[in-house]
């Protein structure tokens, strides 16, 4: 009975060994395993520039389409046209009466003011409103950005506004600068537009001149010409679509790349699902156009334009012969968000380790030296147990270092120093531990007895103190950006470790030691 249970002891700790091992041999070469953050390794730095004046001229062409449904509403003379230009939308009418009753309907707003001038009704965004479009086109495109490169929210990729419409960007140690920049430039906004016509039949055409020659030279006010992405001249190359667009990508809930039917061959898709004001809008916009032609556009570049054969609400199918590669590159572009403006690469240079190689070899000694002093201390203090407690912390690390390979977290210098931390609380753990032992052996308990409750009485404490820690850790990484998240999962991770180290390894050392023999002694 004795022997069994000695074995069944020290095969916990051969199993926390071998645990070890394989974690080691995952994280060689460290280079290759763990992600470093730009202070440590540099990587490259690129500066955006944000078209915030084409949020405005979104901004009116949607204002302009709810105006004119608020002039078909009221059964009022509809425009003759309608531009929007800079700040301003200019409304046409065929007299003046026409339009000074269209400016009655649309009054003044917070928002915007209106007058009239002849037969013609000008709409002027208010200045307070523009400016909330250019900080939210800014605003909302560093959110999308940061949705793009930082789902985890760990990587320290730090993306972040710069004066009015600039967007600095740092891409620690980067492998593919060209897919990275690939990411970061590509708008991905989802469009639904419908085809215009050209008496009875759709105007598309196989190549630009040829629709220009069916329209007399003279693209249509409200309208444009968009070339198809694929170049497959059986269905054409060139549309002329409206320009305002009533559904688009901002009311996308969800995109999966899916097999699809394209052409009538199998190949890949973009399935999505609309959010449910989305869904209305899509609702009315089919139904009110049984058999027109419906473009699906990506970026401005027409994918596809199926024949409207029936409403259509939340669900639908984005096909135009993509590889798996793209379809699924394109689902996560769609999840992550469009622009709210185009943005424009202004600057891009790659950036060395920021803090140097000196103060990086320095910080890193700082950290050898102070665990090369626990050392000493937990042996001189503890002996054999202290070489226990310092086998631990050893151990602590590794798991440590694991959890970041693992989320793929980066290690920033800021992040040594929570592990750092960590190291510390691991070795306050084991004192705790150790102390109480001395206690109980001093009032004259057995060495099992005494290992059994020293473990048991300061888990109480250990759990406390750890608990606290841990709780500003997560207020650190919810609010904190940066270098101070990349300290706050460090600590997080290290806090985790060192309860699995201190309450399992630990304690699979000395139950392998008092498993042997009747043991009536013990080096602390």
């Amino acid at each position: 009975m004795n022997l069994s249970v000695s074995r069944l002891s020290c095969s916990s700790f051969v199993l926390w060994l071998l645990f070890g091992v394989v974690a080691c041999y995952f994280l060689y070469p460290p280079r290759e395993r763990l992600k470093f953050g730009i202070d440590l390794v540099g990587g490259t730095y690129i500066t955006l520039g944000v078209e915030a004046n084409k949020a405005v001229h979104n901004e009116l062409l949607s204002l302009s389409s709810t105006l004119n449904r608020q002039l078909k509403r009221g059964d009022l003379p509809m425009p003759i046209s309608s531009k929007a230009d800079k700040h301003a939308i200019v409304f046409t009418f065929e007299n003046a009466q026409a339009a000074l009753s269209a400016q009655r309907e649309f009054g003044d707003e917070t928002d915007f003011f209106s007058r009239v001038d002849g037969s013609t009704v000008i709409v002027t965004l208010a200045d307070e409103k523009i400016k909330a479009i250019e900080k939210w086109a800014v605003e909302g495109t560093v959110d999308v950005l940061r949705t793009r490169l930082n789902s985890l929210g760990v990587e320290e990729i730090t993306i972040a506004r710069r004066g009015e419409r600039n967007i600095i960007i740092e891409l620690p140690d980067v492998q593919d600068p060209v897919r990275a920049k690939k990411m970061i430039g590509t708008p991905a906004l989802l469009e639904f537009k419908l085809v215009d016509y050209i008496g009875d039949r759709p105007a598309i055409a196989s190549n630009k001149e040829d629709l220009l020659d069916m329209l007399d030279g003279e693209v249509p006010e409200g309208s444009s010409i968009y070339a198809s992405k694929s170049r497959s001249t059986e269905r054409g190359e060139y549309y002329l679509l409206q320009d305002y667009s009533e559904v688009t990508g901002r009311h996308l809930k969800d995109a999966t790349p899916t097999m699809s039917q394209s052409m009538g061959r199998p190949g890949w898709g973009v399935s999505f699902t609309l959010s449910r004001e989305g869904g209305e809008r899509f609702g009315d916009l089919t139904r009110n156009n049984i058999n027109r032609r419906l473009a699906i556009l990506v970026d401005g570049k027409v994918l596809s334009a199926p024949n409207i054969s029936s409403e259509i609400t939340t669900n639908g199918e984005i096909t135009g012969q993509f590889g798996d590669k793209e379809a699924k590159e394109l689902s996560l572009m769609l999840k992550s968000g469009a622009f709210v403006a185009p943005v424009t690469f202004e600057e891009e240079r790659r950036v060395g380790p920021s803090l140097g190689y000196d103060s990086i070899m320095s910080g890193l000694l700082a950290c050898l030296v102070g665990l090369g002093m626990l050392l000493i201390f937990s042996i001189f203090y503890y002996k054999l147990s202290g070489l226990f407690a310092f086998f631990a912390l050893i151990y602590n690390l590794i798991l440590v270092l694991l959890a970041l390979s693992w989320f793929g977290a980066a290690l920033t210098l800021p992040g040594i120093a929570g592990m750092v931390l960590t190291t510390g609380m691991a070795i306050d753990a084991s004192i705790l531990i150790y102390e109480r032992i001395k206690e109980l052996l001093a009032d004259g308990e057995s060495v099992r007895k005494a290992v059994k409750m020293g473990f048991a009485n300061a888990a109480e404490v250990i759990l406390d103190g750890n608990i606290t820690t841990f709780i500003v850790g997560i207020v650190l990484y919810k609010f904190g950006t940066g270098p101070i998240r990349g300290f706050a999962i460090t600590m997080m991770i290290g806090i985790v470790s060192t309860l699995i180290t201190g309450f399992f390894f630990l304690r699979s050392m000395f139950d392998c030691i008092l498993a042997k023999k009747d043991v009536q002694n013990i080096s602390i």
